[in-house]
């Protein structure tokens, strides 16, 4: 630590960053994405019928393609259409423990004929798994995310003058353009950067602090999980088979007692047993907190069995906060306003990292700062274009192909991996702007392949696409003729 408050502020400000850079910039940049995550999956399943969809009716076809298909599942877990996802998604468990999840086309109720992708649920999961398995994915975030906060916290501790740095731009400066940019980017978005990093870390508190539900259910997960949701309601079959009951009564009545909240998840346990039961949450879309009225009912009778609502003081903090991380409640605008402030802290990260190798290497340098510039390229230029691979993936596979939802994944890892390989046999100040070159074309190419531009999802996709690769281009030009002066 240093002599003074700030200067130990300062060092460990820059500590933070550089040890968790890299993942914090790979975490904010696929959180910016997930924002979108329906739109995206909507947008990799053009399969999909484009006219409006009635909510119950496409829940009926899908209940009833299951009905068929996986009678024998223990559960039915569906999320009902919305005008973001067009479509029922469903996930059934086999009798053997596993999951499949398909999207249910609304007008039949079968996946049949739509291509197998993850969507924006890869995006979404990668944020806070880092597609390493249970628990070490979630650790690794619940670490970073707790580090932004601090961070955040000692950035605006030794910031001297933010009002000014609102207005403080100085290009061509080097350094400190880097520093302007870095500054000016944080300050804007401050309290954005706050509080997504603060939730962030919350709704994994459980990995951060695990010793309060270890304590009280010893090794009894489930009856954790059971007590944070009571309204997830099961009961054990019983081992008589059973007639589940036509479902557009329930999802009927259900609508109407919700009193315009609509239908958000369906769960349907035991489906082919006497014991089956059917459990109807709310929307929740125009409301901060995730927390959610549910209705249980027989799944043979069709009889209300139970309404559950939500009044803990304890879990609907939680559950706000969680709301407000994951945006689920926004409209359009602020929906637009998370995105553009994701991609505001994916710079500042970006930035500081970038900031931190500017200037030391003007300094004599030794070998861990020019691995540390490589690396930069091909984490901060390399993790785009990997994730733009994922995009284009999904056009160019076969739509049928067996197990393209896996191939599309390991796209975005192969094409990283190859980055950060290349970027690191080469010197940084030529990799840059080959990179950025690189990362420009895959861009307009995700803009090309979203044609025929016929619906809002794939114009949106397109332009936002087109301005990428306009960035990308415009960042290429710059590294390139910085280049040139260097030589």
């Amino acid at each position: 630590m240093k002599g003074t408050f700030r200067a130990s502020m300062a060092w460990l400000h820059t500590g933070l960053g550089l040890i968790t850079g890299w993942v914090l910039f790979a975490i904010a940049l696929s959180g910016t994405l997930s924002v979108f995550r329906e739109s995206i999956s909507t947008w990799m399943r053009p399969e999909l019928p484009t006219a409006p969809v009635q909510t119950i009716d496409a829940t009926a076809h899908a209940v009833a393609w299951l009905t068929d298909h996986a009678p024998k599942s223990p559960a039915w877990y569906l999320a009902v259409p919305t005008h973001r996802a067009p479509y029922v998604f469903g996930t059934w468990e086999k009798p053997s423990g596993s999951y499949i999840q398909k999207a249910l086309n609304p007008l039949t109720g079968s996946p049949d004929g739509i291509r197998d992708t993850r969507g924006g649920e890869f995006f979404y999961r990668f944020h806070f798994e880092l597609q390493l398995p249970y628990p070490y994915g979630r650790l690794i975030a619940a670490v970073a995310a707790l580090a932004l906060v601090v961070a955040l916290v000692t950035g605006l501790i030794i910031h001297r003058r933010i009002f000014a740095d609102f207005f403080t731009f100085r290009p061509n400066k080097g350094q400190r353009s880097w520093l302007d940019a870095h500054n000016l980017m944080g300050v804007i978005a401050f309290p954005f950067h706050l509080m997504i990093s603060f939730t962030g870390a919350v709704t994994l508190v459980t990995m951060l602090l695990p010793w309060g539900p270890q304590a009280v259910y010893k090794q009894d997960i489930m009856a954790g999980y059971t007590d944070l949701n009571p309204a997830i309601e099961t009961r054990p079959a019983s081992g008589k088979p059973g007639h589940l009951t036509s479902v557009l009564p329930v999802l009927r009545e259900a609508e109407k007692r919700f009193k315009g909240a609509g239908i958000s998840q369906v769960y349907i346990y035991n489906p082919s047993d006497a014991a089956s039961l059917i459990t109807v949450m709310a929307g929740n879309n125009g409301t901060i907190s995730t927390l959610s009225r549910s209705l249980t009912f027989d799944g043979t009778t069709g009889l209300l069995m139970r309404e559950h609502v939500e009044t803990r003081p304890a879990v609907r903090t939680y559950t706000f906060l969680y709301g407000l991380h994951i945006a689920r409640f926004t409209p359009d605008v602020t929906r637009w306003l998370y995105f553009l402030s994701g991609l505001m802290l994916t710079a500042v990260i970006g930035s500081g990292m970038r900031l931190w190798t500017v200037k030391r290497l003007r300094l004599p340098h030794h070998l861990g700062h020019v691995l540390t510039d490589r690396l930069n390229v091909g984490v901060l230029a390399g993790a785009p274009l990997a994730f733009a691979s994922y995009f284009l993936a999904n056009r160019l596979l076969p739509p049928m192909s067996a197990h393209r939802a896996d191939h599309e994944v390991q796209c975005v890892f192969i094409v990283w991996g190859l980055a950060l390989l290349f970027a690191l046999v080469r010197p940084a100040r030529r990799t840059w702007p080959e990179m950025l070159t690189t990362c420009a074309f895959a861009c307009f190419a995700i803009a090309a392949v979203s044609s025929p531009w016929t619906n809002p999802v794939t114009q949106s996709t397109a332009l936002v696409s087109l301005f990428f690769s306009s960035a990308f281009g415009y960042a290429a030009f710059r590294a390139l003729n910085g280049k040139a002066k260097q030589t």
